[in-house]
């Protein structure tokens, strides 16, 4: 049996049985989670500069190395879902969200092998990431290339 109803009908349907979100909630733990993963990364690089002897661009970049293995981890772990679950969008801080973005798929689809699951579905949630990004940054650099021209 198919029910045809309104765009509109629809969503007074779905307001009315959906429970309201607790924003100011959410944005507090968006901000606190978000702000703990960057704490997290200025303390890796403090330690990789102190310890380690590194400049801060090499700390820098063995920070980024060290935040994308961590969530591939916490994700192969089942973890990072259930921090996200609780911790809300401060858990998708770009570089931790985005290996897991590429991490949860790839282990979704491993039974289907390393072709045709992990390699094609790993990029599923990152690929249009990657794209519009690319394509952010090629607009952006043009729009600062003609800037600096005048």
């Amino acid at each position: 049996m198919i029910v045809n109803i309104s765009k509109k009908e629809y969503s007074k349907m779905a307001s009315k049985h959906s429970p309201p979100s607790p924003l100011w909630k959410d944005l507090f733990l968006a901000f606190i989670s978000g702000g703990l993963i960057c704490t997290l990364g200025q303390l890796l690089c403090q330690t990789y500069m102190t310890y380690f002897n590194l400049d801060k661009k090499t700390a820098s970049t063995w920070v980024s190395v060290t935040l994308i293995a961590l969530s591939a981890l916490f994700t192969a772990l089942n973890w990072y879902g259930k921090i996200a679950k609780h911790a809300g969008a401060g858990t998708i801080v770009p570089i931790t969200g985005f290996s897991n973005s590429i991490t949860a798929p790839a282990i979704e689809f491993k039974s289907e092998g390393h072709i045709f699951g992990i390699g094609a579905k790993m990029f599923i949630m990152a690929g249009p990431v990657i794209v519009y990004g690319i394509i952010a940054s090629v607009v952006y650099g043009l729009i600062v290339w003609i800037w600096h021209l005048y």
